[in-house]
């Protein structure tokens, strides 16, 4: 992509919309007068300026990324200038967040290795160890991933895994928060056992390799139906699903780094602060959501009782993290003996697990929760089995289950976890609301076109938009199997496709299923 052609292009077209020499007082009192047409498009060509200028800061975030490394000491370009890292000042330069910042740095760090480029200060594969650690520790297991392959496409040297991440940034194709997002969300190829032969290793080095450039060719594919959140959890469950041992080791030093700690503050409150491992975590937020879903969007009641519960609920002043708070008391006080009923309503909290197993009996490399498509290793999945037992739900190849309709109204609690294990939560394009939190709306209207409670037939939607479709004018449709289609009456046509991790999971995708899922 032209960078400065593409941009100089937009600048007459937007000077045009917003008037010529107007300061922003009069590009807003214009813009608010515009029709909704005009006023998307301004937004839509504001962004394409946006991502070209977002190119260029992170080209300049990397190379001073490269100029500060430790090993520059206090004559690094961020040191020279006062700053005790790359991302500190990449943040004052640009206004950003500390975590923005350190993103800045780690990408444009990512585009300099795979040009072969490097700053004065030494290279990526260093990285910049105090930007990256102050925003998340995650940052330094991306960068900890790196190794030699990463230092550029020298000749003779096969380019990195993540080149095609970088040519789609360049191109356009990405964002630089949905090119971090997959990188971060991948890792990097696990190292091979160096005990290995030679011509061994460099054949399991160059498998690696494919693996994980198939898998960003596949995510950069789908960016476009995806957004930022639900590409970096589709990363990671590709991650889990190509390094099986390393999931489980990942899974397991995030147990270990589990705690709760409480420390009173300069008033004598009494705080705490926690990091929950994956299990855990999952569990803490299905008990609040089961509690607080009336006040978070969650579907609509049927029962009298528990919609005017709802409604107490909605209307109580506590705001929500009071009543997260004495929820959370609640259990506490009651321990064992709770009345599940009492604190949180018809759905006991719990976390449901889903474990795909193929043909001949053969298990996925990781399993996943219903709400939050979180991956989860093989042990963790046969405990609970252990403890809970199971719910088999019999699907084709792709996840879509088996016909189970009746000729009644409303969905049966079997048929919405088949949905659930189907759709994973709304399918609206962008929405990332679980499946505890929607509804299932029937695609044929039960009325007006004699509709059937069929799971083929059956969508999982949020409440706000199911509600939507039906004051909106949208409608959706399917032919079979096929996908299922959003329509609008002015002729607008969507896709609503299903969460990428869940694509993954179930292995009816590209690139080929023996990548993503275990021999029999």
């Amino acid at each position: 992509m032209a960078v400065f052609t593409d941009v100089a292009s937009l600048i007459p077209t937007l000077g045009e919309r917003l008037g010529e020499g107007a300061d922003l007082e009069q590009a807003t009192t214009r813009m608010v007068e515009m029709a909704d047409a005009e006023i998307l498009a301004v937004l839509r060509e504001s962004a394409k300026v946006s991502r070209a200028a977002d190119q260029i800061r992170v080209v300049a975030a990397g190379i001073i990324g490269d100029r500060s490394t430790r090993a520059s000491g206090h004559s690094g370009l961020a040191q020279s200038q006062g700053h005790r890292s790359s991302a500190s000042l990449v943040q004052e330069l640009t206004g950003s967040t500390k975590g923005e910042a350190a993103r800045d740095v780690r990408v444009g760090q990512g585009l300099l290795e795979g040009a072969g480029a490097s700053g004065a200060g030494g290279t990526g594969a260093e990285g910049d160890s105090g930007g990256a650690g102050e925003a998340d520790e995650a940052d330094a297991d991306a960068d900890a991933g790196r190794n030699g392959e990463d230092a550029g496409c020298d000749a003779g040297k096969p380019a990195p895994w993540h080149e095609p991440l970088r040519i789609a940034l360049q191109t356009g194709a990405l964002t630089t928060a949905q090119y971090d997002a997959i990188r971060r969300g991948l890792g990097a190829p696990p190292a091979p056992d160096d005990a290995l032969p030679t011509a061994e290793l460099a054949a399991v080095e160059a498998a690696n390799r494919e693996a994980w450039s198939q898998a960003c060719e596949q995510l950069i594919a789908e960016a476009t139906e995806r957004t930022v959140e639900e590409l970096g959890a589709a990363a990671r469950m590709i991650r889990d699903l190509l390094d099986a041992e390393g999931a489980e080791a990942r899974f397991l030093a995030r147990h270990e780094k589990r705690m709760f700690r409480t420390y009173r503050d300069a008033d004598g409150v009494l705080r705490a602060s926690m990091a929950c491992d994956d299990e855990g975590g999952a569990f803490l937020a299905a008990m609040f959501d089961a509690a607080l879903r009336p006040r978070r969007g969650g579907p609509r009641f049927v029962d009298s009782e528990e919609k005017a519960r709802a409604a107490d609920l909605a209307d109580d002043p506590r705001t929500n993290d009071q009543l997260a708070y004495d929820l959370l008391m609640d259990v506490l006080r009651a321990g064992v003996l709770a009345d599940a009923e009492s604190v949180f309503g018809t759905r006991q909290a719990g976390v449901r697990l889903v474990q795909v197993v193929g043909a001949g009996g053969a298990f996925a490399p990781v399993a996943h929760t219903e709400d939050g498509l979180l991956a989860m290793p093989n042990g963790a999945v046969a405990q609970r089995m252990c403890e809970s037992g199971v719910t088999p739900v019999t699907v084709d190849s792709c996840g879509n289950p088996l016909d189970v309709g009746r000729e009644q109204r409303l969905f049966t609690p079997k048929q919405r976890i088949a949905l659930a294990l189907r759709d994973g939560g709304c399918r609206w394009k962008g929405c990332d609301r679980p499946a505890s939190y929607c509804e299932a709306h029937h695609i044929d209207e039960w009325e007006a076109d004699a509709g059937r409670t069929d799971i083929d037939r059956g969508i999982l939607l949020c409440r706000f938009h199911h509600m939507n479709l039906h004051h909106g004018r949208w409608r959706i449709t399917r032919n079979g199997r096929g996908d299922f289609l959003l329509h609008h009456r002015d002729g607008e046509q969507f896709v609503l496709h299903r969460r990428a991790a869940l694509s993954y999971a179930w292995g009816g995708i590209d690139p080929p299923e023996k990548r993503f899922w275990p021999a029999a």
